[in-house]
This record gives C-alpha cells, structure tokens and sequence, in this order.
C-alpha cells in the first residue's frame, strides 16, 4: 500500500517531468520555427568600371550570430586585344577571348539580428601573358569586352540561392581606334 506521502511526491515528480518535457519541446520548436533562410528582395548585379561585377543581396532568418557561407558566382566570356605602347591595336588585331566560371566565396556573420546585408565582388578574369605569339614585342594584351552570364549568390549553409538582377551584364571596356 503506497502512503500519501509518497503519493505527493510521486505527483510532484510527474509533475515536474511534464513541466521539463513540455519546455523542451517548446524551445526547440521555437528555435525552428524562427529559421528560414530566405533572400530578401531582388538580388542585383552592376558592372564595375574595371569589368568586375558586384553581387548586392539580403539575406534574413539566420539565426543570431551565425556564420553564414556564400558563393557569388557566374560565367564569364572575356575579350582580350593586343595594344601598342601608344594605345593603339596593331593591324592583325589580335584577339584572346576566355570563357570561364568564377567563384568567390565568403564567411559573413548574420549578426544579432539574424540577417545579411553584403556585396560581394567576382573579379574579371585576367588577360594572360601578351607574350609572342599572342602580341608582338611591344604590346601588351587588354581586357576589352567582358560578358558575364548566370550570377547569382548562393548561401552554402543553408542550400539557398538566387540569380542577380539583371543575370546577364556586357560592357565594353576598350575600343582599337
């Protein structure tokens, strides 16, 4: 036969546990329920004057102070031309297109606040080595068109991703006179 003493402590014990369990599962659901990584807005992309291109965006439902892994990224088609010292292009007009991909990667803290606010710079790629039989003796190779297709910021962390605003950017960046 139980005694009412450890009756009411058996209560108070049960009771306990609920009270444990129940706080339990709220907190964790809460804590899921307030991540969801999402862009905010519209991602954009603007051509640099030097070719480069910069990736703007938001991103919200981090989580507080959380790093954060982004790959800005895109395809990019670049024209190289053989210049003089003088600046001029010679007669045979010598032209090196690359077309390649670039990452840039980066580690950004989603702060108190749980949110990321960035830009992110993918830099032109180079023109190589102007060395004979690209360019003659004398002249050096150029960057002169530059197109950049498929940008976007993707965050590593969380499988999230979104394509810049316009996608696709050209620009002319030198012209043979």
């Amino acid at each position: 036969m139980i005694r009412p003493l450890q009756r009411r402590t058996a209560k108070k014990v049960m009771h306990l546990l609920a009270v444990a369990a129940s706080a339990a599962i709220l907190f964790s659901a809460g804590s899921v329920w307030a991540q969801n990584p999402h862009f905010v807005g519209t991602v954009t992309a603007k051509i640099q004057p030097n070719g480069s291109v910069n990736v703007k965006f938001k991103e919200a439902g981090l989580g507080s102070n959380v790093n954060i892994d982004y790959v800005a990224s895109a395809d990019v088609t670049a024209v190289c031309v053989c210049v003089t010292n003088s600046g001029q292009c010679p007669n045979a007009e010598n032209k090196k297109t690359t077309t390649t991909h670039i990452d840039v990667p980066a580690t950004i803290s989603s702060g108190k606040n749980g949110t990321v606010s960035a830009t992110l710079n993918i830099p032109a790629p180079g023109c190589g080595s102007s060395a004979p039989p690209t360019c003659g003796g004398g002249q050096s190779l150029i960057l002169s068109e530059i197109t950049w297709t498929n940008i976007k910021i993707t965050d590593t962390t969380n499988v999230v991703s979104a394509f810049a605003t316009p996608a696709t950017l050209s620009k002319t960046l030198f012209t043979c006179p």
